[in-house]
């Protein structure tokens, strides 16, 4: 039987990406049971005048307000039916066969509850791209980087991450899941609003006992920063926040207090940085980042009780037991493949 596949854009204000960007994804993805679907949340742009107009064959869902990425995605696929998601963001280009390997390889493992595709970078076509590259894993104290991306340095693809492998992360940016995978876990966590919402549904997914599968066959060019630029303040305090609440929600309880210790050192470095680079947006950014984490405590002991199953204590293989900031801050390792050989 052939599955069902629903391409889901989360759109909002976005019909510039969407003009650019829809037409590879309506060419790559014709098949028999193959749905394109723009959620759109709440756009006060020409966006669903424009898919009415020029992109008949897209479905629109009107979610009629701004939810968020995280509750504007979970609010779409409750009332989409499909046995996979594609989560897609609306500044990427997809390319020719960009659907048949990930749909493959969670069709012949069901224990595989996501698979990222290549993602490389729309300007700069040659290169990684930021948001996910080749894999997303994390390190032991919940800083996120990629096969291809240490913090904001990025390789060159020579096809040196061309293997299929577990990872620890699949990128909101293009995602694929399986639908009963997704409602199982609870779908994106809807507090986080954007950012590390994909790596906190990763960790849950893990925790359930599924895979996480980068799966280089497919390849998508990202264009990033189509909502909000890598240096804006909003978006360095949801980096900040999430990842702190991401690491309360899903670490061991042996392994809780230390790792929160030790970030908060890192971030107080981290705002020095700011501070030397005269930065006050940014400081203000980390302390308001820091201010939530507290007082969102209550909140989070009960979502702990939720994410964590009962006197599970491992962590996942792909966290790996290092720190990413001193591999490159300090030693000055600079590609996934040197951090990995210790």
């Amino acid at each position: 039987m052939i599955p069902k596949i629903a391409i889901v854009i989360l759109n909002w204000n976005g019909a510039k990406l969407l003009n650019q960007f829809l037409p590879s994804v309506i060419e790559f993805s014709k098949g028999n049971d193959t749905e394109i679907i723009v959620a759109d949340n709440g756009s006060a742009d020409e966006s669903l005048s424009l898919i009415r107009t020029n992109f008949q064959e897209v479905k629109i869902l009107d979610l009629k307000q701004n939810y968020g990425f995280a509750r504007g995605y979970n609010e779409a696929l409750k009332q989409i039916e499909a046995d996979y998601f594609v989560i897609l963001n609306s500044d990427v280009e997809v390319t020719a066969g960009w659907l048949e390997s990930p749909i493959s390889l969670m069709e012949t493992d069901k224990s595989i509850a996501a698979v990222q595709p290549k993602i490389l970078s729309y300007q700069q076509k040659t290169h990684f791209e930021y948001a996910g590259a080749a894999g997303g894993f994390i390190d032991e104290f919940g800083y996120p980087f990629c096969r291809g991306r240490l913090f904001n340095e990025l390789e060159a693809d020579h096809g040196q991450y061309n293997d299929t492998i577990d990872i620890f992360w699949a990128t909101g940016a293009c995602m694929f899941v399986r639908a009963k995978s997704f409602r199982d876990a609870g779908g994106f966590d809807a507090d986080f609003w954007a950012h590390q919402e994909e790596i906190d549904l990763c960790w849950r997914l893990k925790n359930m006992g599924y895979r996480i599968v980068y799966s280089p066959e497919s390849v998508v060019y990202h264009l990033g920063g189509g909502t909000l630029s890598y240096d804006n303040p909003h978006k360095l305090f949801l980096n900040f926040r999430n990842n702190l609440w991401l690491l309360y929600k899903n670490l061991p309880g042996n392994l809780l207090f230390y790792t929160l210790l030790v970030r908060m050192i890192l971030d107080a470095m981290a705002a020095f940085k700011l501070l030397a680079e005269f930065n006050l947006n940014g400081i203000r950014s980390v302390l308001k980042a820091h201010f939530h984490f507290y007082i969102s405590l209550p909140l989070l002991n009960r979502k702990r009780k939720l994410t964590r199953p009962p006197k599970h204590s491992k962590l996942p293989k792909e966290m790996i037991r290092i720190s990413i900031v001193y591999q490159f801050y300090l030693r000055k390792r600079k590609l996934f493949s040197q951090i990995r050989v210790g």
